[in-house]
């Protein structure tokens, strides 16, 4: 796996959230939770708090 700086890290970051509220307002559950996933990985890269989502039994 290739390793990224910051900045591209906080970029995927970005682009996984606005991916998961398109998929919410579609009421797509599997891909929800496939970026679900990604955003608390990048979240955790970053070394940042990650997210609850509940909903989709992660916390």
């Amino acid at each position: 796996m290739p390793t990224y700086n910051k900045g591209q890290t906080w970029g995927a970051l970005k682009k996984a959230w606005k991916a998961y509220k398109i998929a919410k307002v579609q009421k797509d559950k599997a891909k929800m939770t496939e970026y679900a996933k990604r955003i608390r990985t990048l979240q955790e890269e970053l070394g940042l708090q990650k997210a609850a989502f509940p909903d989709l039994g992660l916390s």
